[in-house]
């Protein structure tokens, strides 16, 4: 990141949450698109494990209808990310191989061997009046716009033991990874210097959650979070930037729990 994987990924999402601010008191559009262990997957019995691993996984359209929905998480706003997320994993490098399924889990990206992939973007909503023009944006307003988080869901399904493949190499990487890796998103780099595992919110059939403290350009550092987690032949990714956090650095607080939940419960 440029100030971030990057900072230009968090700035343009950072835009777009302020248009988002401007446009939710005049529009109702529909902005949807085409319990974990800390530090590890929790493991599943044999039996579920082997129907998952006979179950027909969704295609790319499957996947587009199981992402949340506006109006399917109570305070949040659903875009497609089209504007905010990488389009493919060819844009985001890594200088350590065993580094980039975590690199593709934090940009919504499938973090493993698999081409049926969808995702989207879930923007928190500010309870005060929104202004319904540019004219009337005052610098207060843009300031209250950057105290939301904005959360990137991916959504990826694999055939076969695919899926438990994807989880293993994400553990993998926050273990191989701990001490940190370079990080090349669209031409920008930036410098992970702690990968960690931690609790979180959990679910499905495997869950893990890690952090990421990330070098913000020599003044100082900003740890984000991501939760992946596995339901049958799916995995969901998530990972949240808080704009406010990110603009002077520090803690992008956890990965809502509500979109966590919310999503899942979309899932076979």
């Amino acid at each position: 990141m440029k100030r971030s994987s990057g900072a230009r990924l968090c700035s343009t999402a950072a835009i777009g949450a302020l248009s988002l601010a401007l446009l939710t008191g005049c529009s109702s559009d529909d902005g949807s698109k085409d319990s974990g262990k800390s530090g590890g997957s929790k493991g599943s019995s044999s039996s579920s494990s082997s129907s998952a691993a006979d179950a027909k996984a969704p295609t790319s359209a499957e996947l587009e209808k199981l992402l949340l929905a506006q109006g399917e998480v109570k305070g949040y706003k659903v875009t497609d990310g089209d504007d905010t997320l990488p389009t493919s994993k060819s844009v985001v490098k890594v200088d350590k191989t065993e580094c980039a399924p975590l690199a593709w889990a934090t940009a919504a990206l499938p973090p493993g061997d698999t081409d049926a992939a969808a995702s989207n973007t879930v923007t928190e909503e500010k309870a005060s009046a929104s202004p319904t023009s540019l004219d009337d944006v005052s610098e207060a307003d843009i300031e209250d716009a950057f105290k939301v988080t904005l959360t990137f869901v991916g959504l990826s399904s694999y055939d076969g033991d695919g899926a438990q493949k994807a989880m293993k190499s994400v553990s993998d990487g926050v273990a191989a990874c701990s001490g940190g890796f370079g990080l090349q998103a669209d031409g920008e780099k930036s410098k992970i210097t702690k990968v960690a595992s931690e609790k979180g919110t959990g679910g499905g059939d495997e869950a893990l959650a890690f952090s990421e403290t990330v070098d913000m350009d020599g003044e100082g550092t900003a740890t984000f979070h991501a939760e992946v987690i596995r339901k049958g032949t799916t995995v969901a990714t998530f990972y949240t930037v808080n704009f406010a956090a990110f603009a002077s650095g520090g803690d992008m607080g956890p990965v809502p729990a509500a979109v966590v939940t919310a999503q899942l419960g979309k899932l076979a």
